[in-house]
């Protein structure tokens, strides 16, 4: 083990000295727990002083807690003998009257190091504690505020570590936490609230006697707070009162118990009151503007949420009637109501309690019973209203306050209702549909309230019930629009039903499934008579004008196929709206009093909303024409407001004079500066748990906040990301936003010298504004000047002279150095933007001038800031500003600004700035890197901790400087290794902040480290790190932690988790988590992430993470990841009986499923046991599947069941995930039969999966049988309630495929499985036959998916069955005949259903061009409106279902019996017109050919036409696909069409021979392409279509066969390259269509294309025969030779007509071909060789029989049989002989009589040279045979010669006895050939053998010794057994032939 290694503290220097000591506290911290006591104990004294001299030596914040750390392990591990000396040491440095700022880091490490030494030594320092927290406590009056914060810190720790121990000291601790909760300091009061936290889990008194003074404390320290207090005392709060209503006390003592009641009592006093009584400023709560209340409504906000949260789901789900009544109470009081701005806080804090708890600590059946809680409190709010409402006295009626009351109630139990549903999904279905509950008619109820803002949220919720469940769509809207039409009379219900109605349509585009088209047309037509109706009742004009425009805009989002039939009378209400002309305009301004205004100008904003709304949502309908419509009438419309200049002088008066309050233009802030600069302005702008509430104080402070009421149209809008619901500005707001948008765009649009008068007048008119109000003015003027210059920028508009651009620096100089930091950051930007719109080097450099001169001479803060910032905003917009010089200027001043200690806020903006610089100077700030580290790292030692805005300026600087550095960082250079160091110790301070911002900022630039250099990230730290702050509040933090996994994932999932595994085993004292995470890892932790996590991207983070993990080590460790998806899905509730499930039965059940592994093991939890919700459980199935998927690419024994269970049994660590079956198949089946429609879904889905992958695997233990035959039920039952009437029918769809796959694998065999099976299919296909005929909630296109799914389940089924029936006259029994008579039972209904879906997927795949072919109406399964929708579902179904269809027809002949007729009579053949139809005519059967005839015409006939087009479709296809596999298909299919037209045109020709006589039998008729004159016309020819077809092939594969390709790069290229398998099956499916093409024409068209035909083949010839190492041909020189062969013999090469062009062309072929040959010595010679005997041998005689060829020819032949290479001259041999054996001897005897001699006398060396290997074999024996053939083909008197020299050939391959056994193999071969041949030649001819053997002596003896040894091998050898026995040899030679 590695032994401690001292530091020399003393003896350090600066300035390394706080780096090398930070560097060993590190160090120490990692190594003393490691460490053997025994060497601490050793090493204890020296520590301890250098420890000591550390404290001593002014340690900075990092420093401290590292020393107090460490300190605390040595005493722990060692001796404690001397920690009292420690501690006398400390208490003397704290008492120490030494006041200068040099000694308070000295205090304050002392005071660090005494919490630390009790946290972790505790009772075992005795009484010293007493002594010790007086000390403390004494200081603490006194301490500044760095001291007080210390001092709460370390007692919080002395609490902890001494536990009850200290209870004499808890009462006089608290007493001093009392002062510092209301310090003035945040930081004093984020420690003293830590500090409490733990005081009160051992003081009772703080639950008991104490509580109410401590909510009133609590409640004081919320005034003035900043988000980190509020956190920290709501904490605290929640958990006292929590502590207080369970009644546990720490000392065991009996405590009264505060009841729930009394509570919720206290929170609701600060809530309501809390600036009055016991808190200051009571007076601002009337004016709606006081900060204070604000802030502790908040901080009650917070402290609600802690106290539900500490209680538990358990407690909540018992509770929630109760507390839902206390919290709708709440703004139900008038006091929360007072003013629209307290109204808006409290609906959106109360609203914030209820999601916060009843959303996320609430599982599933809670949740369902809570939404029931909520609708009997609307039900009994709407009850109230309806007394109030039905009184007969109006004076009472509208007296009270009822209704205005219970519309802020409405709103939130409204909202939160739809967001349980929203979150709920399709399990909410049985509360929704059961008519019991009225769930429904309640929220529909809500629709006639009075109030505006509840009818608004009644509309809200109804759109996320049909978000959750699709089916009720269509029923709500027809309710909607039959109470519409009912209650026209009603304004209130006009009002509410239409904007129910409008809700539900913008709720449409979100389900897939769709509503009905009809659905549109009744909306439209219900707008129009709203419309047309409003003039009728002056009372209603009002609400039927809002209410058809909003109708109409709604229906806008339903997208072009629903607004297209409509257009044409939108286009005419559009236009009926606005005035036509300036007559009418002048009219119009004549006429008309206030109320007509109004309604006009109503109409007129929702006929513009209705604009808008069509082309944001209809942009493919906006055509040139319909712009031309509706863009007149606008101008008639603007011009209300007089001329433009009119306008912008209006735009002027409303940013100078708006009606907001003074801090009101805050809103306008986050869109105005830029994103990075906002974090600035505070950290609320950063996203947090809290943002929903804590963003309202800093951007509407004075603003009512965001409301439906605001703007009723956005009801049908996509609310903005993180939000529930869309929250629209109020007008006043939204009017200046609009206007500072419209000012940029006007100004940038007009003369120059009219934007100079215009912005001096914008800087007049702040300066006649002063104090606040100037403010808001110049914030509204700066948005302006902002918009006006980004529409310079993007539209490149130059801005003007020197007098446009001095009023805008006017105005930003102005703001720049403004006391309010929105209005510097503001500035800032719009420096920035216009520098970068003036663009000018001279400018820029002046603007940043201005900034350096103002830096060296200011000293106060703001003017600090602002150009600080100035600065870095240039160079963000424009680089390098110009020149390094000036980048270094830059830097310098920043640097020196950073430094400045004694104000945190010019070090914060100056860091920032500098961060800003890193980053857009890249590269160039390389010479900056190490004085800028440096900075940092001082920085971050020395800044102390309260300074947060501090820390997150260094954390965005290293990051910076970390993306400049990049993949240097991984060099080895030791500067490199000295920043990376740098780096790593800076990500390590950073990461032990106590602010989150900071932590996460750590996390990130590790993060980036970890990218560029991974090797030098230490994993073993990180991942635990990271494992800690995955359950941290902080949703900042939380997403830098899953970001930064996800990454480490994708590298090193393995070690990630390793490293966390061992962090849970070894008991991290920091990881505090609700999952067990020794038995789940940090998988099953990031599972139970999501069911807590809400924020969209960190859901994703950590799917992705979990994705990663699970592919690198799904298939190492499969058992793991199985049994954790078991676990998840079998969380799975029962919400069948919700309504019968009481409070406590859901406690019991609850407490059952507790046993799964991701929940708590605890008794005792704080936090609920939630079992995973839907969609984690969606998310875990996926993940099966993705399993499953992983294991099918690895294939093995995954998929054996007995090479699985060997393996398992040789390597017991290796699991295989055919041993998982059952697991699977259970999990697919929960899945498949859950509540959740999404979750049935990926459930059969995974079940497809399974049966496709284990359908085929046997089962060892049965022979014969299937693995799946086990899981029949169970396949059965998950997709038997797929099938049910209100399944959803894309569930209904996937469980048809399963039905399918599980019917066509072979494992149902009894016919009883399949009967059972085959009922569920035939359940849909009767909805299939039925679906014209019943009207349908879903889309038609939904309607289409369903059918085709049905029909292609039935055509797979249907294709097995025909596949799996054994050929005939096979006996057996065979399965697939039960299935497919179970299909034929039916088939004729299929038939027609499938013939149909063929011909819609036939019309719909016509090019656009061919649209008004289309039938009006729409197909058979799909309408005109939804035909864009359908294509999708026809292109995945059409190819099984044209299959099917074909094998039924190749079953019946393509006839269809008639049942009418008798069995032996046949009807006519199927047409397209008439399949599937019934036949009133009767016709006489017809033989076969009479039906073969008419098949050939059902397919082509005799329209040319439609194969030409067919060959072109193929053509196009070869040029778009580059799939080998599509391409030999398409060829495939090119050539079956050329078969056809091929018999059909020699049809033709048979049948003309016969018609003309006898006589004219001779002449060949003239059918084909060319007739008499061989033209060809291209798009007309069939013959050139395919040869196109051909060549597009050909070219592509052999670009030298193009002359323009041949000599380009890639020509050359191709030529190096071998060919591959898919281009050689390619070029032989092309060169066998080339040589068909002949057969197609004319002779005189023939003679037209065969030059190009003798081109290409022979080009494919000469490319591709190359010279082979096997010396094989490859496959396109084979099929190049086949096609020549083909091509040559054509009978139209003997045509009369045709055959000199074809003999000319032939012999000029085979001249060109000997010639390029020459050219070329790489080619193989026998390829050549070979076509040149195809030319000879097929060709007419007259080719080749010309003298120049014929010495060329035999030139090449003799080279051949000349050649070195036996293989060459055995394929020549081959060659000769066929020649030899040719019939016709005229054509070739000239080649006989030259080749002849040249073969004897090269076999008549064979007696000197003996053959030496097996192919010169070959060739001897070879030649022996082409003699042989040559006595054959010589004439009877020239034989005798040849014969005699055969057999002296034959015997000069005999060895006679003495040569025969010492011989080589090939000789002893050549021996036996010579002997066998001889026989059996002499038996054929005895007379002239026996004359050869009487002459010749020596022939004789040689063959006679030649006998002799033959017979002398075959006698056994003596002593010598080998296998056999010794018998006489079985075959015996004769030795006398005489």
């Amino acid at each position: 083990m590695e032994r401690l290694v001292l530091l020399n503290v003393a003896g350090l220097e600066e300035p390394q000295r706080a780096l090398r000591i930070l560097e060993w506290l590190r160090y120490l911290r990692m190594m003393l727990p490691v460490t053997a006591r025994a060497e601490v104990k050793q090493n204890q004294k020296q520590l301890v002083e250098q420890l000591t001299l550390i404290m001593m030596g002014s340690p900075g914040p990092p420093v401290r807690q590292l020393l107090a750390h460490n300190l605390a392990v040595v005493y722990s591990a060692g001796d404690t003998f001397s920690v009292y000396e420690t501690i006398d040491r400390c208490n003397d440095l704290i008492r120490s009257k030494d006041d200068s700022p040099s000694h308070l880091p000295n205090k304050l490490a002392a005071v660090a190091c005494l919490g630390a030494l009790y946290q972790k030594l505790g009772r075992l320092l005795g009484s010293t504690f007493n002594d010790t927290v007086t000390n403390l406590l004494k200081v603490l009056r006194n301490a500044e505020s760095q001291g007080r914060t210390e001092i709460m810190l370390s007692l919080d720790r002395i609490v902890a570590g001494l536990g009850s121990s200290a209870s004499s000291c808890h009462r006089d601790i608290y007493k001093a936490a009392r002062s510092c909760l209301t310090d003035r300091s945040m930081s004093v009061r984020s420690a003293t609230a830590q500090c409490l936290l733990a005081l009160q889990n051992e003081a009772s008194f703080m639950s008991g006697s104490d509580l109410e003074s401590l909510v009133s404390l609590c409640f004081k320290a919320f005034e003035g707070s900043s988000y980190d207090v509020r956190l920290g005392v709501s904490r605290l709060l929640g958990k006292v009162l929590a502590r207080a209503v369970h009644g546990t006390s720490p000392s065991r003592q009996s405590t009264r118990r505060l009841s729930l009641e009394d509570a919720l009592s206290l929170l609701s006093t600060g809530f309501l009151r809390g600036n009055s009584g016991f808190l200051r400023g009571g007076g601002d709560m009337l004016r709606g503007s006081s900060s204070s209340t604000r802030h502790v409504r908040l901080g009650a906000t917070q402290a609600y949420i802690i106290f539900i949260s500490t209680l538990g789901g358990h407690w909540l789900s018992r509770n929630v009637p109760g507390l839902l009544t206390h919290l709708l109470e709440i703004v139900f009081h008038q006091k929360a109501t007072q003013t629209p701005v307290e109204a808006a806080c409290a609906r959106r804090c109360i609203s914030y309690i209820l999601r916060a708890t009843l959303g996320e600590l609430l599982g599933e059946k809670a949740q369902l019973e809570a939404a029931r809680e909520i609708s009997e409190v609307i039900k009994k709010l709407m009850k109230s209203v309806d007394a109030v409402l039905s009184d007969s006295n109006m004076e009472t009626r509208f007296c009270t306050t009822d209704i205005t009351a219970s519309q802020h109630a409405l709103v939130c139990a409204l909202q939160e209702l739809g967001d349980l549903i929203l979150g709920l999904g399709t399990t909410a279905a049985p509360l929704l549909r059961d008519s019991s509950f009225g769930v429904l008619d309640t929220v529909i109820s809500v629709v006639l309230h009075p109030s505006l803002s509840a009818r608004l949220a009644a509309a809200w919720c109804l759109r996320c019930v049909v978000v959750s469940l699709p089916s009720l769509a269509a029923p709500l809207l027809d309710r909607c629009t039959e109470r519409l039409i009912a209650l026209k009379s009603s304004p209130e219900a006009v009002s509410g039903y239409s904007l129910a109605a409008a809700g539900l349509l913008g709720s449409i585009r979100l389900c897939p499934l769709g509503v009905p088209q009809g659905k549109g047309k009744v909306i439209m037509s219900l707008a129009e008579d709203l419309l047309c109706s409003a003039n009728q009742n002056s009372r209603l004009s009002m609400q039927r004008v809002q209410a058809g425009w909003i109708l109409i805009s709604s229906l806008m989002t339903l997208g072009p196929a629903m607004v297209q039939p409509h257009l044409r009378r939108l286009l005419l209400l559009w236009r009926s709206v606005f005035p036509q002309n300036p007559k009418d305009l002048d009219m119009e301004r004549s006429r008309g009093d206030s109320f007509t205004w109004q309604v006009t100008l109503e109409g007129r904003a929702g006929a513009m909303s209705a604009i808008q709304s069509f082309m944001s949502h209809c942009g493919d309908l906006v055509t040139e024409e319909v712009l031309q419509q509706l863009l007149p009438p606008l101008p008639f419309a603007v011009a209300l407001l007089a001329h433009l200049c009119a306008i912008m002088k209006e735009l002027v008066a409303d940013l100078s004079s708006p009606d907001y309050p003074p801090s009101g233009a805050l809103f306008l802030l986050p869109s105005l500066c830029h994103p990075v600069d906002l974090i600035l302005l505070g950290p609320s702008l950063q996203e947090s748990d809290h943002r929903a509430i804590e963003e309202q104080f800093l951007l509407s402070n004075g603003i009512p906040g965001g409301s439906l009421e605001y703007d009723p149209h956005a009801i049908y809008h996509m609310p903005s990301e993180g939000e529930s619901v869309p929250t629209p500005m109020p007008p006043v707001y939204t009017v200046i936003q609009a206007a500072a948008s419209l000012f940029g765009v006007l100004l940038s649009n007009m003369p120059e010298l009219q934007r100079t008068q215009i912005l001096e007048q914008l800087v007049e008119s702040i300066k006649q504004t002063k104090g606040s109000r100037q403010q808001s003015v110049q914030l509204a003027a700066l948005s302006a000047l902002c918009y006006f210059l980004k529409h310079l920028a993007s539209n490149h508009i130059d801005l003007g002279p020197e007098e446009t651009r001095r009023p805008c620096l006017t105005l930003i100089v102005g703001a720049l150095e403004s006391r309010n930091p929105w209005l510097r950051c503001a500035a800032v930007e719009c420096i920035a933007r216009l520098a970068h719109v003036v663009s000018e080097t001279l400018y820029t450099s002046s603007l940043a001038q201005a900034s350096f001169d103002k830096l060296k001479v200011a000293r106060d803060v703001v003017a600090r800031t602002g150009h600080s910032l100035a600065l870095g905003s240039l160079h963000r917009y424009l680089g390098g500003i110009g020149s390094t010089q000036h980048l270094a200027s830059c830097v310098a001043v920043l640097h020196s600004l950073s430094q400045d200690t004694t104000s945190p806020e010019v070090q914060t903006w100056a860091l920032h700035s500098l961060s800003i610089i890193i980053d857009s100077s890249g590269p160039l700030y390389y010479v900056h890197v190490e004085p800028t580290l440096s900075l940092l790292l001082t920085a971050l030692l020395s800044t102390p901790l309260s300074h947060a805005d501090v820390h997150r300026s260094l954390g965005r600087c290293l990051s910076a400087l970390l993306n400049t550095l990049g993949p240097e960082l991984q060099g080895s250079g030791e500067l490199v290794a000295c920043q990376r160091n740098h780096c790593l110790l800076a990500c390590s301070v950073m990461q032990e902040n106590p602010d989150c911002l900071v932590q996460a900022q750590g996390i990130s630039c590790l993060q980036q480290l970890h990218m560029f250099a991974p090797k030098h990230v230490n994993l073993s730290s990180l991942v635990p790190t990271l494992c800690v702050h995955l359950c941290s509040p902080h949703l900042i933090l939380r997403r830098a932690v899953l970001a930064c996994l996800r990454q480490l994932a994708q590298r090193e999932a393995a070690e990630v988790s390793e490293h966390a595994m061992t962090m849970a085993k070894d008991g991290h004292e920091d990881l505090k988590m609700d999952v067990n995470m020794r038995e789940l890892g940090l998988e099953g932790v990031l599972l139970s992430l999501l069911d807590r996590e809400n924020d969209p991207q960190l859901r994703q983070d950590v799917k992705e993470t979990l994705f990663h993990m699970q592919s690198c080590t799904g298939v190492s460790r499969l058992s793991f990841w199985l049994r954790l998806h078991k676990d998840i899905l079998s969380a799975s509730a029962d919400f069948a009986a919700v309504a019968s499930v009481d409070t406590t039965q859901e406690e019991d059940s609850e407490q059952c499923c507790s046993d799964s592994v991701l929940t708590s093991k605890k008794e005792e939890s704080s936090t609920p046991s939630v079992s995973p919700r839907w969609h984690t459980r969606v998310f875990s199935m996926e993940c099966v599947s993705m399993l499953v998927s992983q294991c099918v690419r690895e294939g093995g024994a995954h998929f054996n069941v007995v090479e699985a269970q060997e393996m398992k049994h040789k390597e017991p660590d290796r699991d295989f995930l055919v041993l998982h079956l059952q697991d699977l198949v259970r999990m697919s089946f929960m899945a498949a039969t859950d509540h959740s429609e999404q979750l049935r879904l990926v459930g059969l889905q995974a079940l497809l999966l399974v049966i496709q992958r284990f359908s085929s695997v046997p089962e060892p233990e049965f022979p014969g049988h299937l693995v799946l035959e086990q899981y029949q039920a169970n396949v059965l039952a998950a997709v038997r309630p797929a099938f049910n009437s209100d399944t959803h029918p894309d569930v209904t769809a996937t469980a048809c495929q399963v039905c399918s796959a599980w019917l066509a694998s072979g494992v149902l065999k009894d016919p009883s499985d399949l009967y059972r099976v085959q009922q569920l299919l035939l359940s849909s296909l009767s909805k299939v036959q039925m679906m014209k005929e019943t009207s349908s909630v879903y889309s038609e296109s939904t309607t289409t998916m369903e059918t085709l799914a049905v029909l292609k389940a039935w055509a797979e089924v249907y294709i097995a069955a025909v596949e799996r029936r054994e050929p005939e006259g096979e006996s057996g029994c065979n399965p697939g005949d039960g299935l497919l008579s179970m299909v034929q039972a039916d088939i004729s209904t299929l038939s027609q259903l499938w013939l149909s879906a063929l011909q819609d997927h036939a019309l719909l795949t016509l090019p656009p061009e061919c649209s008004h072919q289309l039938p009006s109406p729409g197909g058979a399964f799909y309408t005109s409106e939804t035909s864009d929708a359908a294509r999708p579902h026809y292109l995945t179904s059409w190819a099984p279902i044209l299959h099917a269809t074909s094998l039924w027809l190749s079953s019946t002949g393509f006839i269809l019996a008639d049942p009418d007729e008798a069995g032996s009579r046949l009807s006519r053949p199927v047409t397209p017109t008439t399949m599937g139809q019934e036949h009133n005519n009767r016709e006489p059967a017809k033989t076969p050919e009479d039906v073969n005839s008419e098949r050939f015409h059902l397919i082509l006939g005799n329209i040319l036409e439609l194969a030409i087009e067919l060959i072109s479709v193929l053509h196009r296809l070869l040029l778009m696909r580059e799939s080998s596999e599509i391409q030999l298909l398409a060829l495939e299919v090119g050539k079956q069409i050329l078969d056809a037209v091929q018999e059909h045109v020699q049809e033709r020709r048979r049948s003309a021979e016969v018609d003309d006589g006898a006589e004219e039998k001779e002449k060949l008729p003239e059918f084909g392409e060319g007739h008499d004159t061989g033209g060809l016309v291209a798009g007309h020819s069939l013959v050139l279509a395919a040869l196109e077809m051909c060549l597009c092939i050909l070219i592509r594969q052999l670009p030298q066969l193009s002359p323009r390709l041949s000599g380009s790069i890639i020509g050359r290229h191709a030529t190096k390259q071998p060919l591959s398998h898919d281009s050689n099956l390619l070029i032989s499916a092309s060169l066998s269509i080339l040589a068909e093409l002949p057969s197609l024409c004319s002779p005189e068209g023939s003679v037209s294309i065969l030059p190009t035909l003798l081109y290409l083949v022979l080009g494919v010839l000469q490319h591709t025969a190359g010279r082979n190492p096997g010396g094989r041909l490859s496959l396109a020189v084979t099929s190049a030779l086949q096609a020549l062969k083909a091509i040559v013999s054509s009978p139209m090469s003997r045509v009369e007509k045709s055959r000199a062009s074809w003999t000319s062309l032939l012999r000029s072929s085979t001249s060109s071909m000997l010639q390029s040959w020459d050219s070329d010595e790489e080619k193989d010679r026998i390829a050549m060789l070979t076509a040149l005997t195809i030319f000879l041998l097929s060709a007419n005689p007259e080719v080749m029989s010309e003298p120049g060829l014929q010495n060329a020819s035999l030139q090449r032949f003799y080279s051949s049989t000349d050649s070195k290479d036996p293989d060459e001259q055995l394929k020549c041999y081959r060659l000769i002989l066929s020649i030899f054996q040719h019939p016709a001897h005229d054509v070739v005897a000239p080649y006989i009589c030259e080749l002849a001699p040249r073969v004897v006398r090269h076999l008549s060396h064979a007696d000197s040279r003996k053959p030496q290997s097996q192919a010169e074999l070959l060739v001897l024996q070879e030649g022996v045979r082409l003699l042989q053939a040559l006595i054959i083909a010589s004439e009877e008197q020239n034989r005798p010669p040849v014969v005699s020299m055969v057999f002296h050939l034959l015997i000069s391959f005999l060895l006679d006895e003495n040569t025969l056994c010492s011989a080589s193999s090939c000789s002893r071969a050549l021996h036996d050939f010579g002997l066998q041949s001889l026989t059996q030649f002499g038996a054929s001819h005895p007379d002239q053998f026996r004359h050869l053997m009487g002459s010749s002596t020596a022939l004789r003896s040689r063959l006679e010794a030649a006998l002799r040894g033959n017979q002398e091998s075959l006698k056994p050898k003596p002593r010598i057994v080998r296998g056999g026995g010794q018998g006489s040899p079985s075959i015996q030679l004769k030795t006398n032939f005489l």
